[in-house]
Parts: structure tokens; sequence; C-alpha cells
């Protein structure tokens, strides 16, 4: 996901996606196996965005097949992404379902508080069908390369976590969406399953055919960022099940 302090590098390959069956580094979706990290069959397509995206094209993200999307709405407790109300609008004007999501840097403040911050700043959710539960976005710090956990222990990392949650559920009523990596959530909150039960699984691992390993306690993964690139604006999703069942999700059921 993105990070606004500074630019972000952006890779220039770009994968193909065909209408009829989206091909993830080549390989179409109807040809991987039926485990636990692969997609549903007809897995709805979407992106996520920030302000490196500035003002998109929405109605012709939707024309080229966006049914969802997560934008960014904060980082810590200090910014707020000026794109966010043209973005998140935008998105729902264009018939696309969409949801905010919160960039963490744990080693700056608490977990109730960069919540409370976000839910603040676009951050919320109703039961519409077309607003996704607010995501939180926790990944290495790429800040200080040095302290990818930002300084925290295992034990301390999971305990920010749950109050991030547990702020955003008090707030809001649903429990975030937690966008992360196998790598760094094995390796920053050392393999918890404390959080997985109540938490929907959005998964980042880039140009395989495949999510690989789940981070451990998800059996499972609701949303899938495959690239950073792609044809529709920003990094390139999936949700694991069809239209109907994003917005059954987005709607709480």
């Amino acid at each position: 996901m993105a990070r606004d302090r500074k630019p972000s590098r952006r890779r220039t390959h770009l994968l193909a996606a065909p209408a009829v069956a989206l091909g993830i580094a080549g390989i179409a979706l109807a040809e991987l196996p039926a485990t636990a990290a692969s997609p549903a069959a007809n897995p709805a397509r979407g992106h996520d965005v920030s302000s490196h995206q500035k003002s998109v094209d929405w109605p012709s993200a939707k024309a080229k097949g966006a049914t969802f999307a997560y934008v960014k709405a904060t980082e810590s407790t200090d910014y707020v992404n000026p794109y966010f109300t043209q973005q998140y609008d935008g998105a729902r004007t264009a018939g696309i379902v969409r949801g905010a999501y919160h960039f963490a840097l744990p080693d700056k403040s608490s977990g109730a508080t960069q919540a409370a911050y976000f839910v603040a700043h676009g951050g919320g959710w109703k039961a519409d069908g077309w607003t996704l539960p607010p995501a939180l976005d926790i990944e290495y710090n790429p800040y200080d390369k040095k302290h990818g956990c930002y300084g925290l222990s295992k034990a301390k990392m999971v305990g920010w976590i749950k109050a991030f949650s547990a702020e955003v559920k008090r707030e809001t009523g649903r429990r975030p969406v937690i966008y992360t990596t196998t790598h760094w959530w094995n390796t920053c909150t050392g393999s918890s399953t404390a959080l997985t039960s109540a938490h929907a699984l959005w998964i980042a691992r880039h140009e395989s055919a495949d999510t690989g390993s789940l981070p451990a306690g998800w059996s499972h993964w609701t949303f899938w960022q495959y690239d950073n690139s792609g044809s529709l604006p920003g990094d390139q999703n999936l949700f694991n099940g069809s239209l109907s069942q994003l917005k059954k999700f987005a709607r709480g059921y």
C-alpha cells in the first residue's frame, strides 16, 4: 500500500486483465487449484488508491471492471489524504463499492488514538451495501528499515492492533479488515492467532499465481492484493467471492 510522506517507487510491470478471465502471473483463474489460497470462481475485481493516484477517473475504472475500491484516508495521526473526498465519493457515484483504509505507524501513538483519528477523517462504515468495513494497513516500517516492527515487541504489537480494532468497532460497529503480508505478520506478531477469528484478511502477495501461505491463524483470505500496478488505478485486488457476495460482506452479513 502507499505511504505518503515520500513518493513511493512503482514497478512498471502491468498484468493483463481480460474481461472473461483475469490472468494472474499468466495463469487464468479457472486454472488455479481450489484451495484456501486461491480465489473463488468469478471473484470480484477491484483496486486501492491513495494520494499518488490524485483525482481518479472513476467512470473509466468502472468501465474497466472495477467493482470495489479501498481509498487511503489517513496515516498515523497527522496526515489525511488530500484527495480522499474525490476518491471516496467519486467511487460511490460511479457505482463502485468502496471503503477507507488507515496506514498504521505504531511507533507514533497508540492503536486507539490512531483508530479514533482514522474514523474522524473518513474511516466510517454503514450497512448500505456500498461501504466496505474500515481497513488497517499494517506492514514493515517504510521510514525506518532498521525497525521494521516499529520497535514494538511481538506482544505489544498484538496489543496495538487489538486496541486499534476495539476502537474502530466501538465507533463504527465493524471490526477492521487487516491488510498485511504473511512475512510481516509472522515476524512482528510472533505468528499470533489472537486476532484472526474476528478479522477479515487482506493479503498482499504480488506477481504470483496464488497468495501462498497465509499468516498464522487465517484459513482463508477475503481480499488479495496481487500487484501494485495494472489496468486499474493504483494497486490491483480481488475479492474472494462474487459481486453479490461482496455487497453482502459490505452490509455485514
